[in-house]
C-alpha cells in the first residue's frame, strides 16, 4: 500500500473505532477510465497553462481545448463554421459567456452568438461527443436570452464536419437571419 493510501486508511480508522465488527484494511487508489476523443487536446492545453479568459471557460468539466486565431473551440465543426462565419464578414462571437444576475443568477456558454442585419441569435452545434445534452435540457440552457428576444438555432455537428458542409451551414444561418429580419 502506497503512503497516501496507507494514510487514508489510517485517518479512516479514527472514526471506524467506533464500531467494534467494522474495519478497514486496505485502501487502493485506482484511476478512472473515462473515454474522450479529445483528451489529448486538452492535456495539451492544460500543460501550455492557456491564458485565462472568459470565451470557453465558463463549463470547467469541458473545458475547450481547441483554438483557431487565438480563439477557443470544443470540436473540429465549431472551428469549420467559425472559419465560414469569419468569410462571410458576420459578426459573431465563438464561445461568448452570459450572465444574468439577480436572485436567478445563471451563466450559459452557447457555441456562437451573432449579430447581423439587426437580429441576434444564438447558433448551437448539436450532435457530436461534446453536446450531448436532450433537447429540454438544451431550451431550457438556452431560455434565458430566447426570453430576450435572442433567435436560436441548431445544427448538427455532420453539417459542419468539412469547410464545404460549413459553408453550407452558414448560408442556411444567413438565409434564416434574412427571413427573421424581413419578418420583422
Amino acid at each position: 500500500m502506497g503512503f497516501i493510501e496507507q494514510s487514508i486508511c489510517d485517518k479512516a480508522q479514527v472514526f471506524l473505532d467506533q464500531f467494534p465488527n467494522d474495519q478497514l484494511t486496505q485502501v487502493k487508489i485506482i484511476p478512472a477510465v473515462i473515454e474522450d476523443p479529445q483528451w489529448r487536446e486538452k492535456a495539451a492545453a492544460w500543460l501550455t497553462g492557456a491564458k485565462l479568459t472568459n470565451q470557453g471557460r465558463v463549463r470547467s468539466n469541458n473545458v475547450a481545448p481547441l483554438s483557431v486565431d487565438g480563439l477557443l473551440f470544443r470540436s473540429q465543426a465549431e472551428i469549420h463554421l467559425y472559419r465560414s462565419l469569419k468569410a462571410f464578414g458576420v459578426s459573431f462571437a465563438p464561445l461568448p459567456v452570459f450572465v444574468r444576475g439577480g436572485e436567478n443568477y445563471r451563466r450559459i456558454e452557447p457555441d456562437f452568438f451573432l449579430i447581423h442585419g439587426g437580429i441576434a441569435m444564438v447558433v448551437e452545434v448539436d450532435g457530436d461527443t461534446v453536446h450531448q445534452e436532450t433537447p429540454a435540457e438544451a431550451h431550457a440552457r438556452t431560455s434565458m436570452l430566447q426570453l430576450e428576444g435572442v433567435h436560436v438555432e441548431r445544427i448538427q455537428s455532420s453539417e459542419c464536419d468539412s469547410a464545404e458542409k460549413a459553408k453550407a451551414a452558414a448560408q442556411k444561418i444567413l438565409a434564416v437571419i434574412e427571413k427573421l429580419r424581413v419578418a420583422r
